[in-house]
């Protein structure tokens, strides 16, 4: 089956942020009591707002209520973005090379308004007609739901669709909703095998992603 859309993952797929993430979470953490420790950013990692904000409240001991830290979290990391937001490596120009041939979607784990803070400030918005956090869906990855939406979204199959993604949750979403995965690993993060297993290629950044790759899935 020939792709007839690319989904691509946000955090750390099109903009360097998980480590803002992480320092974000736990400031909000160790500000309301609760108890951070160094992999709760690797288990956040895929959980929707609603997941993680009650996994920090419940799990964290984070003394405040989940909508509360949610709130709080995007409030440091909105003022974060405006004033550092990196993009990864190759990010903005593989964007724009598979854009002359395939309609774009984002299905992110983040919370929606730091999804187009993010894709205005580095003017990748007008590239994407489909923008779907994990909030609007039902599940936060690794269920299939919020790439099912993009696909919905973009009015195509999501078998026909491949998918850009660095995480474990990411890669296990990707390949439950039926979608040829394409791996792009940060290695500060490192997915289990098993995720990688998924997929069906692996590159070292997106300055490798272009035309030719995609339609070798098909």
């Amino acid at each position: 089956m020939a792709i007839a859309a690319i989904v691509f993952d946000l955090d750390n797929v099109l903009i360097d942020s998980e480590e803002l993430w992480a320092e974000a979470r736990e400031a909000i953490t160790r500000e309301n009591g609760g108890r951070w420790r160094d992999s709760a950013q690797q288990e956040m990692m895929g959980m929707s707002s609603r997941e993680w904000s009650r996994w920090l409240h419940d799990e964290l001991g984070v003394r405040i209520e989940p909508e509360e830290i949610s709130r709080a979290v995007v409030e440091r990391l909105d003022a974060v973005y405006r004033d550092h937001l990196s993009l990864m490596p190759g990010a903005r120009e593989a964007v724009e090379r598979v854009a002359d041939s395939w309609p774009l979607g984002v299905a992110s784990s983040a919370n929606r308004p730091l999804i187009e803070l993010a894709l205005e400030l580095t003017e990748l918005r007008p590239h994407f007609g489909a923008v779907v956090s994990s909030e609007e869906a039902a599940r936060g990855k690794p269920a299939p739901d919020v790439y099912l939406e993009a696909a919905r979204r973009l009015e195509v199959d999501a078998r026909a669709c491949a998918a850009v993604e660095d995480s474990t949750n990411g890669l296990l979403s990707a390949h439950a909703a039926g979608m040829r995965v394409i791996a792009v690993p940060d290695p500060r993060y490192p997915p289990t095998g098993e995720a990688l297993a998924t997929a069906e290629i692996r590159l070292g950044s997106l300055r490798e992603l272009d035309a030719g790759v995609v339609e070798g899935l098909g």
